[in-house]
């Protein structure tokens, strides 16, 4: 029953033994005793020690050893050796070091500059700084790598004598063991002699005394400066990042830490410390460089970044480096850059300067490289130390191959050619305008107004972006309209160039350039291979190889016809002028091109540029040397045409209007020497929309270059004609809405009399002292002025730049000249083109030969007038401002 009494007290019996079963069983806790505590401390105590003898008879026993073994041992390996392409032995990294130095002809300051620098308690601790190694120890465990060093002079002296470069920590307590060995064998002074005799101080010096010779000249130490013995300590903790022949700044901010510390600790006086701080190193080593010296400094960088190793472990690794350099490429680019002849004379000790990469576009390898003339070892290289704008050279980077990518524009689409502000930003041209233009005429032509209207339509982000994925380095400084002319806030350099082109050339696939194929050790074991990893698409087959046709239209008939060779080559011409007001000269000159093989880039121009430093020749001069040197180094190589793609089609051409039927004759000229001038005039069909442009050669001058370009009459005055030389002209008529030039008219000839007095000088813009119609500042420039417009490709100068187009702006006019101030009439741009006076070569940039140039493009960089302001909401920098070229 369910109430019974019984019933209820069995239940709970029952569950009162199933609770008592569920509760869990517990161990009984052991006391922990004072005997108990004892014992484990005196156990852990005897390991410990026992550890410690271990430890310490280990060290002593293996430094004895290896010291014992290895006393007459300076460096493990041979020398590394470097190989080109072949195979074929390029060069040694030779170590450079004079005999050892005697302790007494060390002098204590020398001794305690290294001192205070490297380890302040030398003379305090027997090899070994265990306060140092704590520091180092806390700092490596936090940071989960050895970044600390804590090596004293003594175990620096160890490494550098008998180890690896490695940081590992059994490399470390060798190093320890071997240091604490020198320290019982040899007194301090004689450590510290040893070290001064073996440390490394960069250019593969090695030794106090190599160095002193080399980036001072003194071989006696006691003559050394305190600035000097300051520098040199400073070396030891970045050889190749502290001394003063590489990178002067970095040199001598560290010798100031140097000469802190060694006033610090009491070694100068504070007088001495300021004096000694500035002081700037102008010395330059008198050193016979070895060949391929240029690529070879090269590698190593590019050997530091890809294996870790320093230049120090390189040097004497016994590593065998093989490389991408062709040296017949190469040697060609060094006879290049030593020829005075290929570089404009300058007025001072100050020379022009130049940069040239060459790379094989098929796979991003080096061919050849070189960073400057006279180039010393580890020396300043504009390869990739120096940064320019590229003026006209990056419209086809940012906006003509980003147009095509876009599927919206091809070869022969028609671009806007009409003189136009993009918000503040006002372009201008050099050959006049029309209501549309090809962009394949655009290029050819290099004119501005179509390659910034261009960028506008992609937009800007668009052609930054595009920029970016060849190599280019940008910054949000860069977002306006200027860098359609090259008007870029740090520039870029040849490398880059280089680059960036080489994808239009590889049928759209960019790759990063590299210089090392492979390195093996000194037991020939691979430690590092490239791959191709680097390789990406940036344009279809179809639009890169569409550009490399319109690319070749500028160096058959456009501003790089003096790139041309017996080959088929594609490239752009660019030309960044002064920017300083009333200078019409040049600020840079490039040209970037390629053949079926090689992609290159030139570069030339002054390192400190000034108002008077800069060029007087335009982008002819980079695109004449770009010939000279691909030509030599691909002598001997099969003449072979651009790969096209499969299926390649010439996209088909804009339905032509009809065309008026334009001719030229009945040329005739004559000159008068009262005025020096020739004066032209001839009969012509045409209408308003006709131009002519008047051609001529000086007979010595292999072919006929452009004089005066947009003449809009039948008469032309020719103000640079010399006496004493012998001219011929003809001239043609350009159709501006079609494009169309006419065939030549007939071509006259004209002897220049000479005066027995000095004839007055022409009002031609050139410079004082200088004879009329020599090369002065402009006359290479065809786009130097457009008044109004501030001068090339379309930089708004507000007259800064005369002598272009006249009738472009609120400046004076003059008829592509491009040469200086006030050619023409004064005004408002009333005044009708081709009534200025002219200079030769005012015409354009790029032309084959003569003293004038085809016609082209020029750029203002900074400070050029009041240009800049692009089309977007915000306004370029000065450095941006109206740069084209």
């Amino acid at each position: 029953m369910p109430n019974d009494p019984l019933s209820r007290s069995n239940n709970r019996n029952s569950n009162n033994k199933s609770t008592k079963k569920a509760k869990p069983k517990t161990s009984k806790k052991k006391k922990i005793t004072g005997k108990r505590v004892g014992w484990t401390l005196f156990f852990t105590m005897a390991i410990a020690i026992f550890c410690a003898l271990g430890g310490y008879l280990f060290i002593m026993v293996s430094g004895e050893n290896l010291l014992k073994a290895n006393m007459d041992k300076t460096t493990i390996n041979e020398t590394s050796k470097v190989y080109d392409r072949n195979g074929q032995l390029m060069g040694e990294l030779s170590i450079q070091k004079l005999e050892p130095v005697k302790e007494e002809d060390i002098p204590d300051l020398v001794k305690e500059a290294f001192v205070a620098t490297e380890d302040k308690r030398f003379y305090e601790h027997q090899g070994v700084d265990i306060w140092s190694i704590g520091r180092a120890a806390v700092k490596d465990v936090m940071a989960r790598s050895m970044v600390e060093g804590g090596s004293t002079l003594t175990q620096q002296l160890a490494k550098n004598m008998f180890l690896s470069r490695d940081k590992t920590f059994f490399r470390k307590a060798t190093e320890v063991s071997i240091a604490m060995a020198l320290e019982r064998k040899y007194t301090k002074d004689e450590i510290l002699t040893m070290y001064l005799n073996r440390i490394f101080f960069g250019h593969q010096r090695y030794g106090i005394k190599a160095a002193s010779e080399f980036y001072f000249g003194v071989s006696d130490l006691n003559e050394l400066k305190i600035w000097q013995i300051a520098t040199l300590a400073a070396m030891p903790k970045g050889p190749s990042a502290y001394n003063p022949l590489s990178n002067p700044n970095d040199s001598k901010a560290r010798r100031a830490v140097v000469l802190q510390l060694m006033y610090e600790q009491g070694y100068i006086t504070k007088a001495e410390m300021d004096e000694a701080k500035e002081v700037d190193y102008d010395y330059t080593p008198p050193e016979k460089e070895q060949k391929y010296q240029a690529f070879i400094d090269y590698v190593l960088r590019e050997a530091e970044k890809v294996t870790g190793k320093t230049e120090d472990d390189l040097n004497i690794g016994g590593y065998k480096i093989y490389t991408t350099m062709d040296a017949q490429a190469q040697t060609a680019m060094e006879s290049a850059f030593s020829d005075d002849s290929l570089f404009e004379s300058s007025k001072d000790d100050q020379q022009v300067q130049g940069s040239m990469v060459i790379m094989n576009h098929e796979n991003g390898s080096l061919v050849a490289l070189l960073g400057g003339r006279d180039y010393q070892t580890k020396g300043y290289s504009r390869v990739t130390q120096s940064r320019r704008q590229p003026g006209s050279a990056f419209k086809p980077i940012v906006s003509y191959a980003p147009a095509l990518e876009s599927g919206n524009y091809n070869a022969n689409s028609p671009l806007s050619n009409e003189k136009q502000c993009f918000g503040n930003y006002c372009p201008g041209n050099l050959h006049g305008y029309s209501s549309t233009i090809s962009m394949t005429d655009a290029i050819t032509k290099s004119e501005n107004i179509p390659a910034v209207w261009l960028l506008n339509k992609i937009g800007v982000n668009t052609g930054v972006q595009f920029a970016k994925s060849v190599g280019i380095q940008l910054t949000d400084e860069d977002k306006n309209l200027a860098i359609a002319l090259g008007g870029l806030s740090k520039g870029t350099n040849t490398l880059e160039m280089a680059q960036a082109y080489s994808a239009f050339a590889n049928l759209g696939e960019y790759q990063q350039a590299y210089s090392i194929k492979e390195i093996k050790d000194s037991a020939g074991k691979t430690t590092y291979k490239h791959d191709k990893s680097e390789t990406k698409r940036v344009m279809s087959e179809q639009n890169a190889y569409s550009l490399t046709q319109m690319l070749q239209n500028v160096v058959n008939d456009g501003t790089g016809r003096s790139a041309r060779l017996d080959r088929p080559v594609a490239g752009k011409t660019g030309t960044v002028q002064s920017g300083i007001s009333g200078n019409s000269a040049n600020r840079d000159v490039w040209f970037v091109g390629y053949t079926p093989e090689w992609t290159a880039a030139v570069w030339m121009g002054y390192d400190n540029p000034d108002a008077t430093h800069m060029l007087k020749n335009s982008s002819k001069l980079s695109a004449a040397f770009f010939a000279k040197v691909m030509g030599d180094a691909l002598k001997g190589v099969p003449v072979k045409d651009f790969k096209a793609p499969a299926g390649a089609q010439t996209p088909p051409p804009e339905k032509e209007p009809e065309q008026p039927t334009l001719s030229v004759s009945g040329l005739n000229g004559a000159y008068d020497p009262s005025t020096q001038t020739v004066s032209l005039n001839w009969t012509a069909t045409g209408d308003s929309s006709t131009q002519y442009r008047i051609y001529r050669k000086e007979t010595s001058e292999g072919q006929f270059t452009h004089l005066i370009d947009a003449v809009g009459s039948t008469s032309a005055q020719d103000l640079s004609a010399l006496p004493g030389l012998t001219y011929e002209y003809y001239v043609t008529a350009y159709d501006l809405a079609s494009g169309q030039e006419t065939d030549p008219s007939n071509t006259i000839s004209l002897m220049i009399e000479a005066e027995e007095l000095e004839p007055q000088q022409p009002d031609t813009g050139t410079e004082p002292g200088t004879e009329p119609g020599t090369e002065q500042p402009g006359t290479e420039n065809p786009d130097n002025g457009l008044p109004g417009n501030g001068g090339s490709e379309g930089n708004n100068g507000n007259g800064n730049e005369n002598g272009n187009n006249g009738n472009n702006g609120n400046g004076s006019n003059g008829n592509n000249g491009g040469t200086g101030q006030g050619n023409g009439q004064t005004g408002e741009g009333n005044t009708p083109p081709g009534q200025g006076t002219t200079e030769p070569g005012g015409t354009g940039e790029g032309s084959n030969d003569g003293s004038v140039p085809t016609p082209g493009e020029v750029v203002t960089p900074p400070d050029s007038g009041n240009n800049g302001n692009s089309g977007e909401t915000n306004a370029p920098t000065d450095s941006q401002a109206g740069t084209g070229g």
